[in-house]
């Protein structure tokens, strides 16, 4: 698939110097254009940023918005296709359309095609504000 094969190359550009563990991400826009992210590590460890937000802040800080947005990929070096982390979860609940598919890939080719909701079944929103 080449939303996934995007995401690869989006993790080539990962600054990963403590993990050594690169995740790329790539949203694909319904006019055809692709918005990569990458995660980004900090020595102080909690200002790190996952590739998964990453992607959809730069998406958003590009002026699109969340109608613009056909599909995201995710890609890392794990056993099975990756997960992303709770936090990831719950923002990709609040930035992406309900209804786009997520594909999580790993580097030997295993796929999953999921949903938000399906990642994030319970998930706090603005109502619970």
């Amino acid at each position: 698939m080449e939303l996934i094969k995007e995401a690869i190359k989006a993790r080539e550009k990962a600054y990963v110097p403590y993990s050594n563990f690169k995740v790329g991400a790539a949203i694909l826009l319904k006019d055809g254009q692709v918005i990569h992210g990458a995660n980004i590590e900090n020595a102080s460890y909690g200002l790190s940023n996952c590739a998964e937000r990453s992607v959809l802040f730069s998406f958003y800080s590009q002026g699109y918005q969340k109608e613009d947005i056909k599909a995201m990929a995710v890609v890392g070096d794990t056993e099975e296709p990756i997960s992303p982390c709770g936090a990831c979860r719950q923002v990709m609940n609040e930035l992406l359309p309900k209804e786009t598919p997520i594909y999580l890939a790993n580097l030997k080719g295993k796929q999953k095609k999921t949903l938000v909701t399906e990642l994030l079944p319970y998930s706090f929103n603005k109502i619970e504000l």
